[in-house]
C-alpha cells in the first residue's frame, strides 16, 4: 500500500479526526460496557490480569471477547489492504470507512434499549463489544499499513514519549510536535464528548456520531487530489 508523504496530503487531517472517534469509542466501552476497551488492547491486557486473580469489578469474558474480535477485525483489514495494493488510495479508504462506520452504526442499533447502569440485557454488552472491537481492529490494521508517522489514532504512549524525548529540552529538534499535540488533543476531545453523551443519554448517539465522523471525514479526504495517487 502506498503511504502518503506529501505535505499536501489530507491523511493527517483524516487521522486526527479518526483520533477523535477513538476517544468516543473508549468512552462508550469503558463507561458504558463495564470497564472494557475496544479500541486500546493494552488496557484490556492489564484488566485481564486483574480479572485473572479475582479482583472485584473485573470479568475475564469481556476482555477476551474484545481482544478476540479486535484481532479478527485486524486480520480482515490486513487482507483488504493487500487486495488494494497498487490501487488508488481513495478506494481503499472508502472501503475501510464503510466497514468501520457500518459496524459502529449496527452497534448503535443494538444499543437501543440498553440500560447502561444495569448493564442489561447482558447479551447486548457482548454484541456491542464484538461490533466495536471489529471496527477498531479493522481501523488499527488499516492505519498501520498507511504508515503515517505519529498518528496511530488509538495509542498515545509513544506519542507522549516522542513529544518529550525529541523536545528541545532533551536536545532534540521537536519533530512533528504539532501533529503529536494534535493527536493527544483529538483523543482527549473525543473522550470528553463521548463521556458526556454516555452519562447523559446512553450509547446510541455517540456510536452514531463516531460512525458519521469516520464516513464524512473519509469522503472529504477522498475528494482531495492526492487521494487519487
Amino acid at each position: 500500500m502506498i503511504p502518503s508523504k506529501s505535505t499536501a496530503s489530507p491523511l493527517p487531517w483524516l487521522l486526527l479526526l479518526l483520533s477523535v472517534t477513538t476517544g468516543l469509542v473508549d468512552a462508550i466501552s469503558v463507561l458504558g460496557l463495564g470497564k472494557v476497551f475496544t479500541a486500546n488492547m493494552t488496557g484490556n491486557i492489564v484488566f485481564l490480569g486483574f480479572a485473572a486473580v479475582g479482583t472485584p469489578g473485573f470479568r475475564v469474558a469481556p476482555y477476551l471477547a474484545a481482544i478476540a474480535f479486535f484481532m479478527i477485525g485486524a486480520l480482515v483489514a490486513g487482507r483488504v489492504g493487500k487486495h488494494h495494493a497498487g490501487l488508488p488510495l481513495r478506494r481503499w479508504l472508502f472501503v475501510a470507512a464503510l466497514v468501520e462506520a457500518g459496524l459502529l452504526w449496527i452497534a448503535a442499533g443494538v444499543a437501543i434499549g440498553f440500560d447502561v447502569a444495569g448493564q442489561s440485557p447482558g447479551y447486548k454488552v457482548f454484541a456491542i463489544i464484538a461490533l466495536t472491537g471489529l471496527a477498531m481492529g479493522f481501523r488499527n490494521a488499516t492505519i498501520r499499513q498507511l504508515k503515517v508517522p505519529d498518528l496511530t489514532t488509538t495509542v498515545l504512549t509513544l506519542t507522549v514519549t516522542g513529544l518529550a524525548a525529541d523536545s528541545s529540552l532533551a536536545g532534540g529538534a521537536n519533530p512533528n510536535w504539532a501533529r503529536r499535540v494534535g493527536s493527544i488533543a483529538a483523543i482527549f476531545l473525543g473522550a470528553a464528548i463521548g463521556a458526556w453523551f454516555v452519562t447523559h443519554g446512553g450509547l446510541v448517539l455517540p456510536l452514531l456520531l463516531a460512525g458519521f465522523l469516520v464516513l464524512a471525514g473519509t469522503l472529504a479526504c477522498m475528494m482531495h487530489p492526492a487521494a487519487s495517487e
